[in-house]
């Protein structure tokens, strides 16, 4: 039997040889415990192995923003599809999740023009909000034109939801977990794992930019790289809950659903003409609020295969800096940095099937949190007979 105990909850996963699991999932991040929530579901036999013993990928380094209504698509399909998941997960597993929704802050006129353009696209799922609007909502630093407010976004715990929605799809007695565990290989009837083999009817890999790590081949067909994102944790120096996930300008050049829009061009050709650093860095600056109240402020994007291990303190500093005129504030206090990862390559999403048996599935966009509960169930209605 192999068993291997989780050293943070104490719980333990195992799944005998000589037994066959209808799904085998690689990854514990959100993708994978999509996929496995979607199996169990359905009535199958899940197991799940991680090579960590937490999932510390991309799943635990992100804003917690369920960033739904600026996608396009099948990323927006994806997200409405996997909301009503979301809330019900937090609810049953313990985690928080709120429906907290995002102001978009618009501090010139052609990011208001954008914004007047995208809800004209979403008839009545965006509100066009005037200045005093903008500020009722969230503390900001004047020279606000205007906003917008998408209600149907969520805000979640990026730190605990991961864990926790393991631990209570284990207590469903449908699935259970490996940690410490690695893929090796997938072959006919399941895997091949660092202790030992694992029949299963269907595999579902889901290790996201480490994708190249096991599929080389896929990987190199899709051009995937890693993005690398810089990342802080600040105090709230405004003495005001920021309720709401915050967009900025810059995020407009960003997302699908407003960088379609006509004016975005604009907005790109003054900040490349007055800012052309924020450019260079691919900065999206955007904020959520945690659990303990303090705010997670970003991001920078960076892609590349391998990333050297040095973090320039130049994009630190220009975060801090924009983050601090978009709050109205002369300098924030850092309570936590880190580089954020996630897989990149043209497209959203990148679905493989290595076999009939299995599916190499990874988000090569950045919003896997927002995606993977609509996404998993397309997959699964492929896969799973």
């Amino acid at each position: 039997m192999n068993a291997v105990s989780d050293p943070v909850t104490g719980r333990v996963g195992h799944v005998k040889s000589e037994e066959r699991v209808d799904l085998l999932v690689v990854g514990a991040g959100i993708v994978g415990l999509a996929h496995a929530h979607a199996a169990q579901r359905r009535g199958l036999r899940v197991h799940v192995i991680e090579r960590d013993d937490r999932a510390v990928g991309a799943s635990s380094r992100n804003f917690g923003h369920i960033c739904l209504t600026a996608q396009t698509g099948r990323a927006h399909d994806f997200g409405a599809a996997g909301r009503s998941t979301w809330l019900e997960l937090a609810r049953d597993a313990g985690f928080r999740a709120e429906e907290a929704g995002t102001v978009v802050v618009a501090r010139s006129d052609d990011e208001f023009a954008v914004l007047h353009e995208f809800a004209a696209t979403r008839h009545g799922d965006v509100e066009i909000l005037q200045p005093g609007e903008v500020e009722a909502r969230i503390p900001s630093g004047g020279s606000v034109v205007g906003g917008a407010w998408l209600p149907a976004d969520l805000r979640v715990d990026p730190r605990g939801a991961a864990a926790a929605i393991a631990a209570w799809l284990e207590r469903t007695r449908r699935v259970s977990f490996s940690w410490n565990t690695s893929l090796l290989d997938v072959v006919d009837g399941g895997a091949r794992t660092s202790r030992g083999p694992i029949e299963a009817t269907d595999v579902v890999v889901c290790v996201g930019h480490d994708v190249d790590r096991i599929f080389p081949d896929v990987a190199d067909a899709a051009g995937v790289e890693r993005c690398r994102l810089h990342m802080l944790q600040v105090e709230n120096p405004t003495g005001r809950p920021v309720h709401p996930a915050v967009l900025s300008g810059l995020s407009l050049l960003r997302y699908s659903g407003f960088s379609s829009c006509p004016s975005a061009a604009r907005v790109r050709e003054r900040v490349r003409a007055e800012r052309p650093e924020l450019l260079d860095c691919a900065m999206n600056l955007m904020l959520t609020e945690l659990p303990d109240g303090t705010l997670a402020i970003g991001d920078t994007h960076h892609d590349a295969r391998t990333h050297l291990p040095y973090a320039d303190e130049q994009y630190d500093e220009l975060l801090l800096a924009e983050a601090a005129s978009l709050l109205g504030t002369r300098r924030l206090t850092v309570r936590s940095r880190w580089r954020g990862v996630y897989a990149a390559a043209d497209g959203e999403f990148m679905i493989a099937a290595p076999t009939s048996t299995a599916r190499i599935v990874t988000v090569t966009s950045g919003i896997g949190m927002t995606t993977a509960f609509g996404l998993a169930e397309q997959v699964l209605d492929d896969l799973v007979s």
